[in-house]
C-alpha cells in the first residue's frame, strides 16, 4: 500500500518504519523535505522516502495522521484533498494535566472525521505508547497476539488498516464506528497512567481471548 505520514516524531516514525518493512510504501510527508528532522527520521530507515505534503499525500492510499493532537487543524489543512482516502487517527486528544480533552460526548476521532467527512476515517494505533509500535512481538504466548483495537464509519477502511497492523505483528479488532473512539482513547490514558505514571513501564499490552 502507498502509505503518506504526516508527523513523524516517535509514534509515527515507528509505524513509518515498521510498515516500510513490511513492503508498503512508506512516504514521510513534510513541509522541508530536507529538514534535520525530516533527515533524521530517514536515517532511521532507508526504505523510507521524504517529499512533500502535497505530492505525499496525493500519490498516497492511506494518509496517517501521527501529530500532536493540536497540530491536527495545521495538518490537515496541509494534506489538501483527502477525498476517498483512508486517514488513520493515530493522535489522543490529551491537554493539561493528562487529561482528555475531548470526551464523554465526543471525541477526537469524531472530530477528524468532522474536519475531513470527506475522507474514510479510522481510528487505530493510539491505545499504547511508542514502545510497542517500535516492536509489537510478545514471545510466549503461543499464537496469541497483542490486540490492536480500531474504530471507523466505513468497515471497508477499518479493514484495510486492520490488515497493516497485522503486518506489524498486532491482531485487529474492529469496536464499530468512527464514535467507539470515546472509548479507546480512555484507553490511552489508562495505559499511560500505568505506564508511566505507575512505573510499570512501556512492555506489556492488551489481548483479547476467544473461545
Amino acid at each position: 500500500m502507498k502509505i503518506a505520514f504526516l508527523g513523524h516524531g516517535k509514534v509515527g516514525g515507528a509505524l513509518a518504519s515498521g510498515l516500510a518493512n513490511a513492503g508498503h510504501d512508506v512516504v514521510l510527508a513534510a513541509r522541508d523535505p530536507e529538514s534535520a528532522g525530516i533527515k533524521e527520521g530517514l536515517a532511521r530507515n532507508e526504505r523510507l522516502r521524504a517529499k512533500s505534503i502535497p505530492e505525499a499525500v496525493a500519490e498516497a492510499e492511506a494518509v496517517f495522521l501521527a501529530t500532536p493532537y493540536s497540530a491536527n487543524i495545521s495538518a490537515l489543512d496541509s494534506a489538501g484533498d483527502l477525498a476517498g482516502k483512508i486517514l488513520v487517527d493515530c493522535t489522543n486528544p490529551v491537554g493539561p494535566g493528562m487529561q482528555l480533552s475531548v470526551g464523554g460526548s465526543d471525541s477526537g476521532g469524531e472530530t477528524v472525521q468532522r474536519l475531513r467527512p470527506e475522507a474514510r476515517v479510522v481510528k487505530s494505533f493510539t491505545i499504547y505508547g511508542y514502545e510497542n509500535f517500535e516492536d509489537a512481538a510478545y514471545p510466549g504466548y503461543g499464537d496469541l497476539r497483542p490486540a490492536m483495537l480500531m474504530c471507523g464509519n466505513d468497515p471497508e477502511a477499518v479493514a484495510e488498516v486492520g490488515e497493516l497492523a497485522r503486518d506489524l505483528g498486532w491482531e485487529p479488532v474492529a469496536t464499530g464506528p468512527i464514535k467507539m473512539a470515546r472509548y479507546l482513547e480512555p484507553m490511552t490514558m489508562l495505559w499511560i497512567e500505568m505506564a508511566r505514571v505507575q512505573g510499570r513501564g512501556p512492555g506489556f499490552t492488551w489481548a483479547m481471548l476467544k473461545r
